[in-house]
């Protein structure tokens, strides 16, 4: 039997993630074609954290 081979195609991303590419290189380490800054801002805005949904000393904006 045969492998299949994987197609390269961009993944589905959010518009505001266009051009997103994470890589590992041999040495283990991630690199990323986005700043990790504006990663974060991104699921600061888009993503609700669990654990700190029920803590009453966290402001909700």
């Amino acid at each position: 039997m045969t492998k299949k081979k994987k197609k390269e195609e961009d993944p589905r991303v959010h518009e505001e993630l266009k051009g997103f590419k994470m890589e590992i290189n041999s040495f283990g380490e991630i690199s990323s074609s986005l700043p990790i800054e504006a990663i974060n801002d991104f699921l600061n805005k888009n993503v609700e954290d669990k654990k700190l949904k029920e803590r009453e000393d966290q402001t909700q904006d």
